[in-house]
């Protein structure tokens, strides 16, 4: 059978995409992609909010900064011009909170780059883009040398929202994702290592 995916295109995310991200994140259904900015586990606490602005908007600015930098911050997903997918990854020390999260904490020393979460816009769920955008972070791994961690959700029936961005354990086990570890029942911890 055909991936019915297939016909999609993806690039990291750079300046010139900045407006594209945007205009996924904005979209009807993606609220907390655009409330979090992607930088909730980039950080081990809370922002510093100034006087009359909103978390949103220093999230915004904040990772629109690293954006800016050149930081590699992930991958998106094209259906022609339309943005459809984002996949948030990159090195493990980028973000802060994993050292903290009793779920997601290092179960090693080995260098990886973790897969945070994944944003489809809706009219696209169920195409296959997260598996897409999950081929194209392995193959960003296979050209940098480095093992790819994940921290799906293992458990029946429909995935709650705040569980969709991490993604369900059967999508890392059909991209080749072995399980390392396991500190709750629901939330193993999954590699794939690339081999160069």
């Amino acid at each position: 059978m055909a991936d019915p995916a297939s016909h999609l295109r993806t690039v990291p995310l750079n300046p010139e995409r900045w407006s594209d991200l945007e205009d996924l994140f904005q979209a009807r259904g993606c609220a907390q992609a655009r409330t979090c900015w992607c930088m909730y586990y980039r950080r081990s606490g809370e922002p510093v909010v100034p006087e009359g602005r909103r978390k949103a908007d220093v999230n915004h600015d904040e990772f629109q900064a690293l954006v800016a930098a050149g930081t590699f911050t992930g991958l998106l997903a094209y259906e022609g011009p339309l943005v459809v997918g984002w996949l948030s990854l990159g090195p493990r020390e980028d973000f802060a909170k994993l050292a903290r999260s009793p779920v997601m904490k290092p179960v090693d020393d080995q260098p990886v780059w973790s897969v945070i979460c994944f944003v489809v816009r809706p009219t696209h769920r169920g195409l296959g883009v997260a598996r897409t955008l999950l081929r194209a972070a392995k193959q960003e791994a296979q050209r940098r040398g480095v093992t790819l961690e994940a921290y799906p959700v293992d458990k029946p029936g429909p995935l709650e929202d705040d569980n969709l961005w991490f993604g369900p354990v059967s999508l890392y086990a059909e991209a080749g994702f072995t399980e390392v570890a396991r500190r709750k029942p629901e939330r193993p911890v999954m590699r794939w290592c690339s081999k160069i």
